[in-house]
């Protein structure tokens, strides 16, 4: 039996916490970062790396109707999550702030890993497989796998009716806006 990293009751209230806790990292987001035309250059390309992940994982995700296992679910079982930190990891290069590198880190550790858990448990409980599945991909830290999903049309392939309906669009929203404020304070506030 798979040993769990987090009791239950605690995994609950502290994935209840994403949502706010993201409103507290815009907020710092917008108050601590000091980009300039560098970091816009190293970290805006490395953040738009990660919102592309997150798109291309939602563009396979039928999510509680089957298990995801073709596109980056090949490589990782959690694409999303990965997306989120490499999008926020790299907005905080470009906006050239430690603090803010620092802080999402830690929202990362004590929020977003819990709700890994949890969504772990309930994907065992409800998809055929899932164990299996996690066995062989890893969690989070991508490896190539030893065999990749063909590429043909149905369940296997990337669809944009699946990115809209995840409205994984929102990040990109979200995303432009975060991109547009740095170039902003970049460019005309001090």
């Amino acid at each position: 039996m798979r040993r769990h990293w987090f009791p239950k009751s605690y995994a609950d209230r502290v994935a209840r916490l994403r949502v706010p806790a993201g409103f507290v990292m815009v907020a710092a987001f917008a108050w601590f970062s000091h980009p300039d035309l560098l970091s816009l250059a190293v970290g805006l390309p490395l953040s738009a790396g990660g919102l592309a992940l997150r798109a291309w994982a939602a563009g396979h995700l039928a999510k509680d109707q089957r298990l995801a296992t073709s596109g980056p679910y090949s490589f990782t079982r959690n694409p999303l999550y990965l997306g989120t930190l490499i999008t926020a990891l790299g907005l905080a290069a470009a906006a050239r702030s430690m603090g803010l590198a620092l802080l999402f880190a830690a929202l990362f550790a004590l929020v977003y890993l819990p709700a890994i858990e949890l969504e772990e448990q309930h994907l065992t409980e409800i998809l055929a497989g899932y164990a299996e599945f996690a066995a062989r991909v890893p969690l989070l830290i991508p490896r190539w796998p030893a065999r990749l999903g063909p590429d043909r049309p149905g369940p296997d392939r990337f669809s944009a009716a699946l990115y809209r309906k995840n409205r994984e669009y929102q990040a990109l929203l979200g995303w432009s806006i975060g991109a547009a404020w740095l170039v902003v304070r970049a460019l005309w506030l001090p």
